[in-house]
């Protein structure tokens, strides 16, 4: 899976190790650039001292060769092996501030000058870390599109399809940190190897479940967060799509009556996958349901089910899985 990894990021042929050659990091300045972030307009002086706020969106900035523009990320010590991945340089090159999520005190003991994290990535309105609350300490921020409230409630989340989500970070921060080429280069690369997965997509797509955790509610995608596309370009059909969220919590009756084909495991945390799939294939409401009765469980790592750079290889695993179980 690890040599998967390395070949679908190598194939960007970015700054990310892989013996391709790069476009050079600017001269840090203090020049402007104006972006749209969650369908607002923001200008930002360019960042010199990047804090970012879990692995996903810290692999962001590393896959367009940004560790120099950083000063430290934040993230869980749950999130997967980081010894054997693309960006390894990036982890080894950049501190790691904290291991729980980020607070200002993080941020100012880095001198940061700019944090990207997202809602539920970082931002959360009840530990007092937000946009605004940071903008009167006079710190700029940019907001994970897959994570932008999009105002049907007061936490709701996602205002376009995941990917476009990803497209959209990668190509806001290719023009704030003067790496368009490298940033467009990514997202074509992602684009064609998910166009190759799609190719070979089964004609009768199998029903997914992505369960992220929970016992008494599963923790699951709806429509907004990256499993659903990741999902659907697989050539399965996201069995929450109609779900209007990204990250929620929906009822077992509702999976039950849905009768998924496959269930996705998001692999993270203090329980792990094979707890996870223990508990799925001993839980007595879903005996009847299809994925349970024919042990179709399949795992992704966290980092593959968050907007990242990681996306287009999980659809690749997942794709070739959908394609034997729509074989039987």
């Amino acid at each position: 899976m690890r040599k998967l990894l390395a070949a679908a990021v190598c194939l960007a042929a970015t700054a990310t190790g892989c013996g391709a050659s790069v476009e050079k990091t600017p001269s840090k300045d203090a020049s402007t650039v104006t972006l749209t972030n969650c369908g607002k307009k923001v200008t930002y002086k360019v960042p010199e001292r990047v804090v970012t706020n879990d692995v996903g969106i810290t692999e962001l900035m590393f896959a367009l060769g940004l560790e120099d523009r950083m000063a430290g990320f934040a993230m869980p010590d749950d999130k997967g092996d980081l010894s054997d991945v693309p960006w390894k340089g990036g982890y080894d090159k950049v501190k790691w501030l904290s291991k729980d999520q980020l607070t200002k005190e993080n941020v100012l003991d880095a001198k940061g000058d700019f944090v990207f994290a997202g809602w539920n990535y970082g931002f959360r309105d009840d530990n007092g870390f937000t946009p605004d609350a940071l903008k009167k300490l006079g710190i700029p921020t940019y907001i994970l599109t897959e994570s932008c409230r999009n105002g049907r409630t007061k936490t709701s989340r996602g205002i376009m399809p995941p990917l476009e989500a990803l497209y959209t970070d990668l190509t806001n921060l290719g023009k704030l940190f003067g790496v368009e080429k490298r940033a467009a280069t990514l997202v074509a690369d992602f684009k064609k190897q998910i166009a190759d997965v799609r190719a070979e997509a089964p004609a009768e797509k199998p029903k997914v479940l992505l369960y992220d955790s929970g016992q008494d509610q599963p923790f699951t995608s709806g429509r907004y967060a990256a499993p659903e596309q990741i999902i659907s370009e697989a050539g399965g059909v996201n069995v929450m799509r109609d779900v209007d969220d990204s990250w929620t919590t929906v009822g077992w009756e509702s999976v039950v009556e849905r009768n998924p084909d496959v269930i996705v495991i998001c692999d993270y945390g203090d329980v792990s996958a094979e707890q996870k799939k223990k508990f799925l294939l001993s839980y007595a409401p879903l005996r009847n349901v299809s994925a349970v009765k024919h042990k179709r469980i399949f795992v992704l790592d966290y980092v593959d089910l968050v907007e990242s750079p990681r996306n287009p290889s999980a659809i690749a695993r997942l794709g070739t899985y959908l394609r034997t179980v729509a074989d039987k």
